[in-house]
């Protein structure tokens, strides 16, 4: 060991190694940005797909609670009109309560899953 070792010296000896290590932790990191997308691609299309649902369940529900309430009280506006009090009403309270209902949830079920997968990676890495 006559040469003084330094980092300089360290990288051309080992400059492969350096580039495979390199190479498969960018490797590994397009794998992990493609699991993401794909993930939240599919839950995108969930999404999507459950919200037209709901948009239909909404407005046959609607539909119905409005010929009921036209039956019973012999009139075509108010029975569409009580059925539209009924629905604002339905809204008002899911604005007032977004919150507590939706984004509070959302928040921690996306720490929980971000956690979960954080603990797998490093699971899968040791």
């Amino acid at each position: 060991m006559t040469e003084k070792e330094d980092l300089g010296s360290f990288f051309k000896e080992n400059k492969k190694l350096v580039k495979d290590y390199l190479d498969t932790r960018l490797e590994i990191f397009k794998l992990k940005m493609i699991r993401m997308i794909s993930k939240l691609g599919g839950h995108f299309i969930w999404i999507i797909i459950s919200l037209s649902l709901i948009f239909l369940m909404v407005t046959f529900t609607g539909l119905v609670i409005g010929f009921w309430l036209t039956d019973l009280t012999g009139s075509y506006v108010k029975g569409f009109g009580y059925t539209t009090l009924i629905m604002l009403g339905i809204i008002i309270f899911l604005g007032l309560f977004r919150k507590a209902l939706f984004v509070n949830p959302i928040i921690r079920r996306l720490i929980r899953r971000t956690m979960a997968d954080n603990d797998n990676i490093d699971a899968g890495n040791n």
